[in-house]
C-alpha cells in the first residue's frame, strides 16, 4: 500500500535519522554563499580577519547551514517522504541557535527528526529539528523549520508538469515515485539512515557562554528602542540564480516564469532562506562581528517578486527591542519590505556585545 505524504509525516514524528556522509566546509565555499547573502566582513573572506576574532580558519555565515538543510530535505523527499511534490512545499519559520560558528575545514554531521506534525483544514504542518555537529563532537547549530504542505485538495495537474520539466533532473516527483526499494533500502542508497539506538546530539560546550564579542557597537551604548541604521539591497534575477546553484535550492519558483505563474505568483519570487541571510548580513555589518549571533529566527509572510527586466529592492531595518545586562545581550527586531510588502511576518536575534 503506497501512504500519502500526510501518512508518511505522521509516522516519523520521533523518530531520528542522519546524513551518512559528512559534510565538509570548504572556504572556497564560504566566500561563495558569502557573496550571495551580501555577507562582506572580511572574516568571511580572508583567516587573518578570523584570527582576530578568535577562529583560525573563515567563519561562515550564519546561514550557510542551509546548504546542509536543504540536503537533507532533498534525501527525506527522495527517501521517507515521496508522498509530497515540491510545488506543495512552503517553507514558513526558520530559527538557527548557534552553539558554535560554522567555520571552514568543519566536517559536519547532520542529525534530524520530526518533532511535531499536525493537521489544520488542508494544510500539513511539520517542524523538523535539525543539529550539526563536527569531526570532533563539538556541538555547532541547533534549527528548527517549520514546512507547511497543501494535501487536501489535489495537486493541480498543470503545476506538477510544470515543475516536472524544469527541475533538476531526478528530483521530479514522477521520479522519486518509481523506486523498486524498500524504504529503508532507498535511505541507504539516498545517504540517510534511521538512528534506533542514539539520542539526538544535544550536549557539548556552548561558546556563546564564554567567548568574548568584538562588535563595534558596546552594550552600555544601545538603548531599548534604539533604531539600526536602514539597508536597502537590490536584489535580481542573476542574484536568485546564483543563489540557488550556491545554496541548492532548486525550487523553479525562484527561476521560472511559467512555473512562478502556474503557482499563482505574481512573478518569480526570491528564496526565503535568501532574504533571511540577507537579514543576517544586514546585522552583522552593524554588529561588526558576524559570531555575536547566538539566535536568529525568521517567521516568512510574504514573497520578494524579482521581474526579468530590473531588480527588486529589499529594505531591512532594525530596532533594539530588549537588553539583558547579566548577560550583556540585546534583541534586536528585524523587519525586511519590497515594494511596500512585509516579507517577515516576525524575525528576531539574540546578539551579545563587548
Amino acid at each position: 500500500m503506497v501512504l500519502t505524504g500526510s501518512e508518511q509525516a505522521s509516522a516519523l514524528v520521533g523518530r531520528h535519522f542522519r546524513m551518512v556522509d559528512h559534510y565538509e566546509v570548504g572556504r572556497e565555499k564560504v566566500r561563495e554563499f558569502a557573496r550571495a547573502v551580501r555577507a562582506f566582513h572580511p572574516a568571511h573572506w580572508n583567516e587573518a580577519a578570523a584570527s582576530d576574532l578568535g577562529y583560525d580558519a573563515l567563519i561562515a555565515p550564519i546561514t550557510f547551514s542551509s546548504i546542509v538543510w536543504l540536503l537533507l530535505q532533498r534525501k527525506m523527499f527522495e527517501s521517507v517522504l515521496t508522498g509530497y511534490d515540491i510545488s506543495q512545499m512552503l517553507h514558513t519559520e526558520q530559527n538557527i541557535k548557534v552553539h558554535r560558528p560554522l567555520v571552514a575545514g568543519d566536517r559536519l554531521r547532520c542529525d534530524s527528526c520530526m518533532e511535531s506534525f499536525r493537521q489544520f483544514g488542508d494544510m500539513d504542518f511539520m517542524v523538523i529539528k535539525t543539529v550539526l555537529t563536527n569531526q570532533h563532537r563539538e556541538l555547532l547549530q541547533t534549527s528548527h523549520a517549520t514546512v507547511v504542505a497543501q494535501t487536501g485538495t489535489h495537486v493541480e495537474t498543470e503545476l506538477v508538469t510544470a515543475v516536472d520539466g524544469v527541475i533538476m533532473s531526478g528530483q521530479a516527483m514522477t521520479a522519486r515515485r518509481s523506486p523498486t526499494l524498500d524504504s529503508r533500502a532507498q535511505a541507504v542508497e539516498s545517504g540517510m539512515v534511521e538512528c534506533f539506538d542514539e539520542q539526538m546530539p544535544g550536549s557539548g560546550v556552548d561558546e556563546t557562554r564564554v567567548r568574548v564579542p568584538c562588535t563595534m557597537p558596546e552594550f552600555d551604548e544601545l538603548t531599548v528602542g534604539a533604531e539600526l541604521p536602514t539597508r536597502v539591497i537590490p536584489l535580481s534575477r542573476g542574484d536568485l540564480v546564483n543563489y540557488a546553484g550556491v545554496s541548492g535550492d532548486s525550487n523553479p519558483i525562484h527561476y521560472s516564469d511559467h512555473v512562478a505563474v502556474t503557482a499563482g505568483l505574481p512573478d518569480v519570487v526570491s528564496h526565503g532562506l535568501l532574504t533571511m541571510g540577507l537579514g543576517a548580513s544586514y546585522l552583522t555589518d552593524w554588529l561588526g562581528d558576524p559570531a555575536a549571533i547566538i539566535d536568529y529566527g525568521v517567521r516568512f509572510s510574504g514573497f520578494a517578486p524579482v521581474s526579468a527586466e530590473k531588480h527588486s529592492e529589499i529594505e531591512f531595518r532594525g530596532r533594539i527591542k530588549a537588553l539583558d545586562p547579566v548577560r550583556r545581550a540585546a534583541t534586536i527586531a528585524l523587519t525586511a519590505t519590497c515594494d511596500g510588502r512585509k516579507l517577515f511576518g516576525r524575525a528576531m536575534a539574540e546578539v551579545q556585545l563587548r
